[in-house]
């Protein structure tokens, strides 16, 4: 077995963008495709998960009253206190007052201190994913990478290799046991699915088999697989 790569500085603030939240829908495809066979880059990615929601859940605290002063004299040294520099400009006292409403305005709205009409960029939420699975056909024409996380039930899959039919469905099933085979639903076309495993069925995916079925568009009519077995993989620990 070969030894893993070490991490470079761009995969550790590759991360940190993950679990913040920065990454698009490609990128974030792309690093969950790494963490189902990087050890390291799962452990990167819970030191940062660990680091920064403590941070979240803090409270809102104001600054003190003396903030503006200190940065005044920090700018402008004890002269602030004594002769406004606006004075020694020229500039009338409302002449000043009225540029600097207006330069203020510019730096809260265009610095990004205020914007509230600008919605926070969409993304998938972080998972922390303890159980992973490769569902793969005999011939590698199908291989679709499988993330779990336990704790929610989330399961994350991205397609490693082949193409999803748009005239025909891949529905997704796990077999627990012995128990027949029951759906977790279909797989997107494109891009990454997301589906949340039923809380009856959480503590049986460790050891659980997963497979990809060939269907019509809807899914199986019947409630079980009635086209062909495409691919299948076991459910292992990480």
């Amino acid at each position: 077995m070969s030894a893993q790569t070490p991490l470079s500085d761009d995969d550790r603030a590759l991360a940190g963008e993950y679990v913040l939240g920065l990454l698009d829908e490609a990128e974030v495809e792309a690093f969950e495709a790494r963490l189902l066979t990087d050890p390291a880059l799962r452990d990167l990615v819970a030191e940062w998960a660990e680091a920064v929601v403590p941070m979240a859940d803090g409270e809102d605290v104001p600054p003190p009253g003396t903030t503006w002063l200190n940065i005044e004299q920090t700018l402008f040294g004890n002269e602030a206190k004594s002769v406004p520099f606006w004075r020694k400009l020229g500039i009338g006292q409302a002449v000043f007052g009225a540029m600097a409403a207006a330069g203020l305005a510019f730096v809260v709205i265009n610095g990004g201190l205020l914007q509230p009409d600008v919605p926070p960029r969409s993304q998938a939420p972080v998972m922390r994913a303890d159980l992973a699975a490769q569902i793969a056909a005999e011939d590698a024409s199908l291989v679709v990478a499988a993330l779990f996380d336990s704790r929610t039930g989330e399961m994350r899959l991205n397609a490693v290799a082949g193409e999803m039919p748009t005239a025909r469905a891949r529905e997704l099933w796990v077999i627990a046991g012995n128990s027949a085979p029951q759906s977790l639903g279909l797989l997107e076309v494109s891009g990454a699915t997301v589906v949340h495993v039923p809380d009856a069925l959480r503590g049986q995916m460790a050891g659980a088999v997963l497979a990809i079925s060939d269907e019509p568009l809807g899914g199986s009519p019947t409630g079980a697989p009635t086209g062909a077995v495409l691919a299948t993989g076991p459910v292992t620990a990480l």
